[in-house]
């Protein structure tokens, strides 16, 4: 457990020295390149974890969709058989309980990242 922190701390330090600021000019002077953010300029810790988060969304989004075609094959295709219409809902219940933890998640996700990255009063 204590490598786990180890290796948090590295990386969260270590975002602080990627992000730094580069200007060319100063660089050729310097002696070092300074190289080019290939997600575009104005893009921040913050920015990349909400894009990260709305991609993992749409996973999770396209996965419930289909369990819910899956549960709802499985009950329609039950025939009357009482182990598989149960086995049907069972998985149609579980993926409407998934998709409330999920957004609530998120909700709360989002809750907390935009509080941290709101302007404080002076």
């Amino acid at each position: 457990m204590k490598y786990f922190f180890i290796i948090l701390l590295i990386f969260v330090f270590s975002i602080n020295i990627a992000f730094a600021g580069c200007d060319p000019e100063e660089a050729e002077d310097g002696g070092y390149t300074c190289i080019e953010n290939p997600l575009g300029t104005d893009v921040n810790v913050n920015v990349l974890v909400g894009r990260v988060i709305n991609a993992v969304m749409g996973i999770v989004g396209s996965l419930a969709l289909a369990m819910f075609i899956y549960g709802g094959f499985i009950w329609m295709t039950a025939a009357g058989n009482n182990e598989r219409v149960t086995k049907g809902k069972d998985i149609l219940i579980w993926a409407t309980l998934g998709l409330i933890v999920i957004f609530s998640a998120y909700a709360i996700v989002n809750f907390v990242l935009t509080g941290i990255a709101a302007p404080t009063p002076p």
